[in-house]
C-alpha cells in the first residue's frame, strides 16, 4: 500500500510525503525545520528511512527549511540541473550531501521510480511521476500557470493526482495584490486556477483516475471550500458523483492532512 501526505501546502510553504512500506520520499521543505521534523514525527516516519528529498524549484516556500534539515541530516537531493545549481550556488545545500540531477527519464530512488517533468513557472521548476514497488503510481504537479504537453502525459494513467488549485479568479481579480502580482499569478508561467484544475481532474476521472489531492492553495486568493465547490460543481454538471466516483482532497496550508492511499 502506498500513501500520500501533505505535511503543509499553501503559499506560505510546501511538503509532501510518498511513502510504500517503511520507505518514503519528501517532496519539497518550504518551512521550518521544527515544523517538518514535528509533521514528520506525529506521522512515526524516520528519518533514516527517507530514501531522499525531491525539489521542484528554488522558491522559498518550496525549499526555506531545506538547509538547517539537511545538516542534521544530510540525505541526497534530487531535481533539474538549475535547481540544484542555484542550491548549491546558494549554499543551501551542505558539501556532504548529493545532487543529483533528474532530467526526464526514470530513476530508481530507493524502492520508488521517479521521473521529472517541466511544468511553465516563471523559475525553472519541474513536477513528479513516481511509481512505487507495489506497481502504483501517482503524479505531482503545483506552481504551474498552464498544463503543458507534459503535464498533460505525466497526469495520465495514475492511481493518484496531487495537483495545484492555487487561486479563485473573483478573489484573486477583486482582492488586495498588485495588477503586476495579479497578472503574474493568472500568466501561463504563475499558477493554476481552481477552475482549470477542476476541468483537468474530470478528465482524469473520465480516464480512470479516482483520487485527488488539491494543492498549494492560496491565504489571500482561494479557501478549501471554494476550490472544493469548484470542483464539485465541474464534476456534477458531468454527472460524477464525489466521495461514490472519486475522492477529492483539499490540502491543509499549515498541518498535516490525511493520507491518501492509493
Amino acid at each position: 500500500m502506498a500513501e500520500f501526505i501533505s505535511l503543509y501546502s499553501g503559499s506560505s510553504g510546501n511538503s509532501s510525503v510518498v511513502r510504500c512500506g517503511v520507505q518514503y520520499l519528501i517532496v519539497d521543505m518550504g518551512k521550518g525545520v521544527r515544523t517538518t521534523t514535528a509533521a514528520l514525527k506525529s506521522l512515526g516516519l524516520a528519518v533514516s528511512d527517507c530514501a531522499g528529498i525531491l525539489v521542484t524549484h528554488e522558491h522559498s516556500d518550496h525549499v526555506k527549511g531545506l538547509s538547517t534539515f539537511l545538516k542534521k541530516n544530510p540525505l541526497p537531493v534530487y531535481g533539474a540541473a538549475a535547481t540544484l545549481d542555484f542550491l548549491d550556488a546558494n549554499d543551501i545545500v551542505p558539501a556532504n550531501c548529493e545532487l543529483n540531477t533528474l532530467e526526464g527519464r526514470e530513476e530508481d530512488i530507493g524502492c520508488f521510480g521517479v521521473q521529472s517533468f517541466p511544468t511553465s513557472h516563471d523559475v525553472p521548476c519541474v513536477g513528479y511521476r513516481i511509481h512505487t514497488p507495489d506497481d502504483k503510481t501517482m503524479t505531482i504537479a503545483t506552481d504551474l500557470g498552464t498544463l503543458t504537453p507534459p503535464v498533460h502525459e505525466a497526469l495520465s494513467g495514475c492511481d493518484l493526482v496531487a495537483l495545484e488549485s492555487n487561486y479563485d479568479l473573483h478573489m484573486l481579480r477583486s482582492g488586495p495584490y498588485p495588477y503586476y502580482l495579479r497578472a503574474r499569478i493568472e500568466s501561463v508561467r504563475g499558477h493554476l486556477s481552481n477552475d482549470e484544475c477542476s476541468a483537468k481532474l474530470l478528465e482524469l476521472i473520465q480516464s480512470g483516475c479516482k483520487k485527488f489531492a488539491l494543492c498549494h492553495l492560496s491565504q489571500e486568493n482561494n479557501t478549501p471550500s471554494l476550490a472544493l465547490q469548484t470542483v464539485f460543481t465541474t464534476l456534477g454538471a458531468a454527472g460524477v458523483v464525489p466521495e461514490k466516483d472519486c475522492i477529492v482532497q483539499a490540502q491543509r496550508r499549515n498541518e498535516v492532512s490525511p493520507a491518501l492511499e492509493f
